[in-house]
């Protein structure tokens, strides 16, 4: 198989690969936020429950997380995996990136000064307003890097689908390795991952940029 060929066999597998990216992202930055949220929260029990539910998600692996998901409810319930592999595993990807994206969070939030709540409230914001309005804005900025940290392993961990044997790009790099008894998949897939990640970081440091309205 010549290296073009073997190229296009792959990239076949790229869009696959960039709707488990965005599609994790899509659901786990929202979740993150409510999981943060709930970890934060005064009624001991909520906040028990959900740090519990961090330190699985964060003390187990990744791999196992999408075994369990993927073919954990037929084993349990006899219910029949779905065809469409693509939805548990953005399911797995999504509940474990959101537990990261919780701490994340909410070490941001605990980093705002006492302070600035109370100037909110002697101004008259509603809890919620203060949050929206001037809390939220200072978190984002402040969080930014471990955002991009995660978010550029996030494009790494993909190639864990292969585990399900779903058909993105390292399922089939790993395929026609095994098939050609070649490396060169290996490197041609390590040469994708590199590049999306180059992609990835250069709009997060533009994002961080932009943030950085006070320099």
């Amino acid at each position: 198989m010549s290296l073009t060929t073997m190229i296009l066999k792959m990239s076949e597998g790229l869009g696959k690969t960039c709707a488990i990216f965005f599609l994790t992202l899509l659901f786990s930055l929202p979740l993150g936020m409510i999981v943060a949220l709930l970890r934060m929260s005064r009624n001991k029990i909520i906040s028990s429950v959900t740090r519990f539910f961090i330190n699985i998600l964060r003390g187990t692996p990744l791999m196992l997380q999408l075994l369990a998901v993927t073919y954990g409810p037929y084993y349990l319930f006899g219910i029949s995996v779905s065809r469409n592999k693509l939805i548990p595993v953005v399911i797995a990807f999504a509940i474990n990136y959101a537990a990261y994206f919780a701490e994340i969070y909410r070490g941001g939030i605990e980093s705002i000064p006492a302070g600035q709540y109370e100037a909110a409230e002697v101004l008259g914001y509603s809890k919620t307003q203060t949050f929206l309005r001037i809390i939220l804005p200072q978190v984002v900025k402040r969080i930014m890097p471990s955002v991009t940290n995660e978010v550029v392993t996030l494009v790494k961990d993909t190639s864990l689908a292969f585990t399900v044997s779903y058909q993105e790009m390292f399922t089939i790099g790993k395929q026609i390795a095994n098939s050609q008894t070649s490396f060169v998949p290996f490197v041609v897939a390590g040469v994708f991952y590199y590049l999306f990640n180059l992609i990835v970081d250069r709009v997060m440091g533009l994002i961080e940029k932009r943030l950085n309205y006070y320099k």
